[in-house]
């Protein structure tokens, strides 16, 4: 049993003062505001947040960060270098590039991440003897690092979508699928559940995966975590429309896809009509407003999706960047730019965007909040850093970053402490695995 006590928390009832946390096997025992410190606590500095999730990561393409944003061909470059770097990987070079980046996260102040993974396969889509060791790579990495891994196991049978119709996989594309939905749902099916990893499933888009099949996996998914990517773009709205003769979102409700378990990723470009039907059917929404913004993709309306119940998580997606607080705010800048107001969303309303609600679309219902029973996961975020010095501990939020994350807990474990990751220095690692990948013929 451990136990803590800082000046400042954020507690489901909103920021408290004095709160003592005592933990054991895992999870808070019991939260304590205004109680008194004792001796045996160790105190945290700075205001404790809960443990924060990012919905929605492509470990692969934290590579191309630095190297595509300058592009201004409307992704189409940025697109053939996301290939060209999925084509050089293998399970070792997997393994070391999502090591580095789950450790990034963390010091960021993730403590669970959602991996939208559809990298199954060998060159030209023959798999490995162990048909899951990309995926393997990816929990490994994610269990030395300590943060908590729902991985999204992704169906991807097509190469895109037109007005005419599905095309066929190419290229690199192959080693995304795996020829069939009882193929895939074989292969997902051997990933085992740990303390660390929960497993989820993901249907990339119906840009790449057919009604019927798409259909097909809903039923065979079950009661596990289900993401969608759901008009990201307004050319994938025209070839739905075109060839289905409806939207993404009213698609995915003829199939009976729509409900609690189901995740709706981007969700940029929604008519009235596909938000009264995520509303009806409680289905969630993950926002990544700094990938949104590289790829030009448009400005989710965040404000409405909240307003009609839909809870709305954040993700990192293609990594531009990985920083929490960056994510969060853009939630509130956007709804400011677009509607001439400020204050569109509360501070208590972007904090369980960042936390519970990310937490429970990725499956983990015990956790994303500080109380009694639920899971250890918190963060501490530096108050007297330049950044944040003279700022409200209520109004951190608007000023804190990545580099202000001073400690991070995952189950009670402490990963990050005094800004350092258990490994050490993150940044050689990186280097290393970018380098290696850079190398690969």
């Amino acid at each position: 049993m451990t136990s803590f006590w800082a000046e400042h928390v954020w507690l489901p009832s909103g920021l408290a003062r004095g709160v003592r946390l005592v933990v054991d096997e895992g999870r808070f025992v019991s939260v304590e505001p205004r109680a008194a410190r004792q001796p045996e606590d160790v105190k945290l500095r700075g205001v404790v947040f809960p443990g924060l999730a990012n919905a929605h990561s492509h470990v692969f393409q934290r590579a191309l960060r630095g190297r595509t944003q300058s592009d201004g061909d409307n992704g189409i470059a940025w697109r053939a270098r996301m290939y060209e770097v999925a084509d050089r990987l293998n399970p070792d070079l997997y393994l070391a590039l999502a090591r580095a980046t789950y450790a990034e996260m963390a010091l960021a102040g993730f403590t669970t991440v959602g991996e939208y993974h559809y990298l199954h396969h060998g060159p030209d889509g023959v798999p490995y003897a162990d048909p899951n060791a990309m995926g393997a790579a990816l929990t490994q990495a994610a269990a030395e690092v300590g943060i908590r891994l729902t991985l999204l196991d992704t169906l991807y049978l097509r190469g895109g979508l037109t007005s005419e119709g599905h095309l066929p996989t190419a290229g690199v594309q192959q080693r995304f699928s795996d020829g069939s939905v009882e193929a895939w749902a074989s292969r997902m099916a051997r990933v085992e559940q740990t303390e660390l990893l929960r497993r989820g499933a993901a249907i990339h888009s119906i840009r790449a995966v057919p009604r019927e099949e798409a259909a097909y996996a809903v039923q065979l998914v079950g009661d596990q975590p289900l993401h969608i990517y759901v008009s990201e773009q307004p050319a994938e709205n025209l070839a739905c429309q075109m060839f289905y003769g409806m939207t993404p979102t009213e698609l995915l409700a003829d199939i009976d896809a729509l409900g609690q378990e189901l995740t709706a990723v981007h969700a940029t470009h929604l008519t009235e009509r596909d938000v009264s039907l995520l509303a009806d059917t409680e289905c969630q929404v993950v926002v990544c407003p700094t990938s949104e913004q590289d790829m030009a993709d448009g400005i989710p309306q965040v404000r409405r999706l909240l307003d009609s119940g839909v809870p709305v998580a954040i993700g990192t997606d293609q990594h531009a960047f990985i920083d929490p607080f960056v994510e969060l705010r853009e939630l509130e800048m956007h709804e400011r730019l677009d509607s001439g107001e400020r204050g569109r969303i509360s501070t208590a309303q972007l904090i369980r965007c960042g936390s519970v609600h990310g937490y429970q679309s990725l499956g983990w219902y015990d956790g994303g909040a500080i109380a009694p029973g639920l899971l250890a996961d918190f963060i501490t975020v530096d108050l007297e850093s330049t950044r944040t010095a003279g700022s409200k501990a209520a109004e951190i939020l608007y000023t804190a970053s990545a580099c202000d994350v001073l400690t991070v807990v995952v189950g009670g474990r402490t990963i990050v402490e005094d800004g350092q990751h258990a490994f050490g220095p993150v940044a050689p690692l990186m280097r290393e695995a970018l380098s290696l990948i850079r190398d690969q013929s």
